[in-house]
C-alpha cells in the first residue's frame, strides 16, 4: 500500500512531540517504577514518567486528527485496534538505556493497515537521528539509505538486546546455535540495531525474541524498505494478527540471502553438532562467554 504523504508527515509530528517530552526528563532524577510479568523471560521492565507523558502526547494528537484510527501503546493499551489504521506506539523502546544514561534508545511508532506494517519510525531524540520507512524507501535524517550487510553468517555482525530474552528450551537452543555461527554477537541497542541495520553501517542480523507488537512494528517497514529483511522466525511476515503465533521472536538483516540462512537455522531446516559440553556440562552464561 502507498502510504499517504499526510500521514508520512504526521508520524514524523509524533516522534518531535514524544522527543520533547522525552528530553525533559533525560539525564534527570526520574522515579522508576517496575513492570513485572512474571511469564517473560526476563520478568522486570522499567516504566517512568517520561515513557507514561510521551505516549499520551502522541495519543492525543493522533485522537485530535483522526478519531477513527486504532492505537496500541506500550504503555495505556489498546483502542479501537479492529480499526483499518492502527497507530502502534512505543515512547521508549529501551529505559533501561534511558534510565542509566545511554543514547540507544528510541521512540517507535508504526502505522498498521489491516493489521500489515506499512510505515515505521524509529527516532533518537538525544543523537538527533530518525529513520522513517514507507512506500519502498527508507530515509536516516532525510537520506535514502539501503541495507547491505554481508552474504554469510561467518562473517555476519549479529545483534539482541540480550541474551536473556530467549526462554529456556526451543529459544536458547536456536539462538544458541546461530550465536556459534556468526562472526561476533553484539548486545545492547534494542530497536538502535535496526536501524543500523537498515542503514548498511556494518550492523549485518538482529535476532531477537519476547517482543510485543509495539517492540517491532514500527521496525518492519524500516528495515524492509531499505531493502532488508525482517519476519519472524519461521520466515513469515509480522503482523498484527500474526503475533500470538510469532511470540515476539524476530529476525532483521540486511539481504535475503543472509537472512534466509538465519531462518534456516531457526527454523531448525540445517542442524547444528553442538558440543555436549556447550549444552550440558556449562550453563547458559558460560556458553555466551565462551563466544565472546
Amino acid at each position: 500500500m502507498d502510504v499517504p504523504t499526510e500521514f508520512v508527515s504526521f508520524a514524523e509530528k509524533l516522534a518531535d512531540v514524544a522527543g520533547e517530552v522525552i528530553l525533559r526528563y533525560w539525564r534527570k532524577p526520574v522515579e522508576v517504577e517496575s513492570k513485572l510479568e512474571l511469564h517473560r523471560p526476563v520478568a522486570e521492565s522499567p516504566v517512568t514518567e517520561a515513557d507514561r507523558e510521551a505516549e499520551q502526547r502522541m495519543r492525543e494528537l493522533i485522537e485530535a486528527q483522526y478519531p477513527s484510527h486504532g492505537i496500541i501503546g506500550e504503555e495505556f493499551g489498546n483502542v479501537r485496534a479492529e480499526a483499518e489504521f492502527v497507530w502502534v506506539l512505543d515512547p521508549i523502546d529501551g529505559t533501561k538505556s534511558f534510565i542509566t544514561g545511554k543514547p540507544l534508545f528510541g521512540t517507535l511508532i508504526a502505522l498498521l493497515r489491516k493489521g500489515t506494517p506499512v510505515l515505521g519510525v524509529i527516532d533518537q531524540c538525544v543523537l538527533k537521528e530518525r529513520w522513517v520507512g514507507a512506500n519502498g524507501q527508507t530515509v536516516f535524517n532525510q537520506r535514502p539509505v539501503r541495507a547491505k550487510g554481508v552474504r554469510q553468517l561467518s562473517e555476519a555482525m549479529m545483534y539482541a538486546t540480550t541474551p536473556h530474552m530467549f526462554s529456556p528450551g526451543l529459544e536458547q537452543q536456536r539462538f544458541l546455535e546461530l550465536l556459534l555461527l556468526v562472526k561476533r554477537p553484539l548486545y545492547g541497542c534494542d530497536c538502535y540495531a535496526y536501524g543500523l541495520v537498515a542503514a548498511g553501517f556494518g550492523a549485518d542480523l538482529v535476532v531477537e525474541a519476547d517482543l510485543g507488537i509495539y517492540d517491532y512494528c514500527a521496525l518492519v517497514p524500516v528495515v524492509t524498505c531499505a531493502g532488508g529483511c525482517m519476519t519472524d522466525w519461521q520466515g513469515k511476515p509480522l503482523t498484527l494478527q500474526s503475533h500470538e503465533i510469532s511470540r515476539g521472536r524476530v529476525v532483521a538483516a540486511g539481504n535475503q540471502e543472509l537472512w534466509k540462512a538465519a531462518v534456516a537455522v531457526l527454523n531448525k531446516k540445517v542442524h547444528l553438532e553442538i558440543s555436549p559440553s556447550l549444552l550440558l556440562g556449562e550453563s547458559w552464561g558460560t556458553c555466551l562467554l565462551r563466544k565472546i
